[in-house]
């Protein structure tokens, strides 16, 4: 079964699934400034779109477009802004 789930006023929402390895997220974002923590290592791939990231303990923020991948260790916060609706895929754990 799927776990459909909302966040920040139904800005982004994200559905939860199993892959044959490890656990995955597929999601959307509306246009916006979000911050997100993390309990796992997750490398999240665009799908379309883009993703202005302010990664941990980084000073400068990097824009990821459709098919890029950025990881972010457990246990961190990362603020993502976006302009366009934006499309992604979350998978967790190494």
């Amino acid at each position: 079964m799927f776990n459909v789930n909302e966040y920040f006023e139904r800005k982004v929402a994200s559905i939860a699934f199993n892959t044959a390895v490890q656990s995955a997220t597929v999601g959307v974002m509306a246009p916006g400034e979000y911050e997100f923590d993390t309990s796992e290592f997750e490398t999240m791939t665009v799908v379309s779109g883009a993703l202005t990231v302010l990664l941990p303990e980084q000073q400068e923020w990097k824009t990821f477009t459709a098919l890029e991948v950025f990881t972010i260790e457990a246990n961190k916060k990362f603020k993502v802004t976006t302009t366009v609706d934006t499309a992604y895929l979350c998978t967790y754990g190494k």
